[in-house]
């Protein structure tokens, strides 16, 4: 979904930075979506856990590569070997197919390269707001696989192979589509199900605070990252991006404010205690100086991230 919507923003745009864009490739598990845009997309379905798909998607040498493959949470922890294979296999794949590339460059190719890491790096005991000094120590296999992406992304940037930027992106709220197999996609469906009159579950309880941003926000993020002066990194390569900390009961007021009654009368409570569990392990409010610091932007209440659905999908409220 953040891919197809980059893509969408790219081809909009017709640059990235102020520079023209010559191209474009977009890779995934299935073919992606033919999109319009002033300059030419390749398009192609490969599995990045297959060793051989990461040198042939940097020979061509590309300008910025926006890393996004992921298995999701939720997938993560029930597919032991899955997780590991696509979270941190595939990532190092590309890693070292980009160091092979300078090689063969003679040190002139590097990169930029965006990762999209998670704040599930982070596992409890929390304090009150996590700041950017606080240990990333993750409860679950997901975490833990970005984790070690974060420590190749600094260290391949050290060593001079690629410029890379990881961001430690908020839950993503609210998707448009079909609900994935994350285990933080109810924080989404309760939310785009009863804006289109369907019900929803909630497996968790009303009090259960999250970090959120928006699709709209997240493209934001990505494009900044591709474009900033990375000098102010240093070696601390990955960000915890701004986000809005709500609970599960300040979104629901929010979407009673907005779509009224009717559409909160469809959130059925169903717990669900391995979500639960699951939910318990994260991470619940932020101070992400850093990045406000570096330019990264998003909504500060949970309203806004609501109304960004709405404009950007031409979500129709029912009566």
């Amino acid at each position: 979904m953040i891919g197809r919507k980059l893509i969408e923003r790219l081809a909009r745009d017709g640059a990235l930075g102020g520079a023209t864009i010559d191209s474009l490739h977009a890779v995934d598990i299935v073919t992606p979506e033919a999109v319009a845009a002033p300059f030419p997309i390749g398009r192609e379905a490969f599995d990045i856990a297959a060793g051989y798909v990461a040198s042939r998607l940097v020979a061509a040498r590309p300008d910025a590569i926006f890393l996004l493959a992921s298995v999701v949470s939720g997938e993560a922890e029930a597919d032991f070997d899955k997780g590991y294979a696509i979270n941190l296999d595939g990532s190092r794949f590309l890693f070292e197919a980009i160091r092979h590339e300078q090689a063969l460059s003679g040190g002139a190719y590097k990169p930029r390269v965006v990762f999209t890491s998670s704040i599930a790096v982070f596992g409890a005991p929390f304090p009150e707001s996590i700041g950017d000094e606080f240990f990333s120590t993750p409860l679950t296999s997901y975490g833990t696989q970005k984790a070690i992406v974060e420590l190749l992304l600094a260290d391949y940037s050290r060593r001079g192979f690629l410029d890379g930027v990881g961001l430690r992106l908020p839950t993503i709220t609210v998707r448009p589509g079909a609900p994935n197999k994350a285990a933080s996609g109810f924080f989404s469906g309760i939310m785009r199900e009863p804006l289109a009159g369907k019900e929803a579950r909630l497996p968790v309880a009303d009090n259960v605070r999250h970090w959120h941003a928006s699709p709209r926000s997240a493209i934001g993020f990505l494009l900044h990252a591709a474009t900033m002066d990375t000098g102010g990194l240093g070696a601390r390569r990955s960000l915890t991006l701004p986000g809005v900390a709500a609970t599960v009961a300040e979104q629901i007021e929010a979407l009673r404010d907005i779509a009224g009654e009717r559409a909160v009368s469809l959130i059925r409570r169903e717990p669900d205690p391995t979500v639960e569990r699951i939910v318990a392990g994260w991470p619940r409010n932020f101070d992400a100086s850093r990045a406000l610091a570096l330019g990264f932007r998003a909504e500060t209440r949970f309203a806004d991230i609501l109304n960004a659905y709405i404009e950007d999908e031409h979500v129709r409220l029912h009566d």
